[in-house]
């Protein structure tokens, strides 16, 4: 297949569309179920490249959950913990594959911004990852291949539309990119820079400790970060993004942005979450909003007010204080790495990365700056690498 037509572009008014390849070759995918759209395969490769690199770096299987070109979330494929299992709505007794592990975690970073994602696996999907998706609301999937029984269960997602495609897993594109705005056309060389452990020698703090979670963190946080819309920062623990800040004119927005959504990930793990008593037969989405707006301090008000619970809790749940919740985060959220894909123009990204757990950051440093940042982390005794290297992504 040389080149696949679409519904239409962006908008429903942007028409003719389609993907192809400018040199008349064959395109390295096949579509197996649905008709993705262009947002879809936007999404799609963006996805593949992050995941296949962060495997590539790790060794890990790796996952992506992507909404509007960039990552809702992103992680490789460690076991889950029984509150994992719980606050990402996984069975106890489930048998879950290092893939699905991988998809889980990813799509658990932020379950309210995936919702409707598109997934990507660097690994061929199996039953176990199959069978996860098939209960969220997601748009489509990408991977190198996928199961006999994978597929079966995909199919008859969305009243078997759901959008599956399969990558060629050799496949390497063109050097050179080109890009069309205004009827003007850009090109450039393609961002082959390589991630790895090495990029993180440059230490600039006091404090020199770098474990070796922590080094996989940042490997995590940099790849999520060469395939995020920016201006961005990524926060990262145990392999798994927790909070991405993307396309903000400010980084200082963006290290709140995603510092909140790192707050909410780690929230949604207070006993009182865990212990919601929600009506039975709810919905993942709903459990999801439902979660999103109890943690809120303006939406909590409203949900237990005036018995607007009863449509979504068996009994009224306590209400978690805006000082309970700050008090739950700073005594327990620790050891979280910071990444951002151009240097902190001021310390006041350190100081609000510290409210959210963070010990590690990696950025490539060169800020006029540079020394008022490296001393607000050594205030805090956190470690920094500087690597040298910006990672913007338009």
């Amino acid at each position: 297949m040389t080149e696949l037509e679409l519904k239409y572009g962006c908008n429903p008014n942007q028409k003719p569309s389609r993907i192809f390849m400018r040199d008349g070759g064959a395109l390295p995918i096949t579509v197996l179920n649905g008709k993705p759209g262009y947002i879809n395969f936007l999404d799609a490769f963006n996805s593949w490249q992050l995941v296949r690199e962060l495997k590539g770096a790790t060794g890990l299987p790796a996952a992506a959950s992507f909404k509007h070109v960039s990552p809702a979330g992103a992680a490789v494929g460690l076991p889950l913990s029984e509150v994992d299992r719980k606050i990402y709505f996984v069975e106890p007794d489930a048998e879950l594959s290092p893939i699905a592990c991988a998809y889980i975690r990813a799509r658990g970073a932020d379950r309210l911004c995936s919702y409707g994602d598109w997934a990507a696996l660097s690994d061929p999907c199996d039953a176990a990852a199959a069978q996860y998706l098939k209960a969220e609301v997601s748009d489509g999937v990408i991977a190198p291949g996928y199961t006999p029984e994978a597929l079966e269960i995909l199919k008859t997602k969305k009243k078997g539309t759901y959008n599956i495609v399969q990558i060629d897993p050799d496949f390497v594109p063109d050097p050179v990119e080109y890009k069309d705005v205004f009827g003007v056309t850009f090109q450039q060389g393609r961002n082959e820079f390589r991630i790895d452990g090495a990029l993180l020698d440059n230490i600039v703090t006091q404090n020199k400790t770098l474990p070796e979670q922590a080094k996989i963190d940042m490997i995590v946080s940099l790849i999520t970060l060469k395939y995020t819309q920016s201006n961005s920062v990524c926060y990262v623990k145990d392999g798994q993004a927790i909070g991405v800040g993307a396309g903000q004119q400010s980084r200082i927005h963006c290290t709140r942005l995603a510092g909140t959504k790192a707050d909410n990930w780690w929230l949604r793990q207070h006993p009182y979450v865990l212990d919601l008593p929600f009506v039975d037969g709810i919905r993942r989405p709903d459990r999801d909003n439902a979660i999103d707006c109890y943690l809120s301090d303006e939406e909590s008000e409203w949900l237990l007010a005036d018995g607007s619970w009863q449509n979504t809790f068996k009994v009224c749940p306590p209400v978690l204080t805006a000082a309970a919740k700050k008090e739950w985060i700073a005594q327990k959220l620790t050891g979280v790495t910071l990444g951002s894909d151009a240097f902190f123009p001021f310390g006041d990204n350190v100081e609000r990365a510290r409210r959210s757990g963070v010990q590690y950051i990696v950025q490539p440093g060169g800020s006029i700056r540079d020394d008022h940042v490296i001393m607000t982390a050594d205030k805090y005794h956190m470690t920094m690498c500087f690597t040298g290297m910006r990672l913007f992504h338009h």
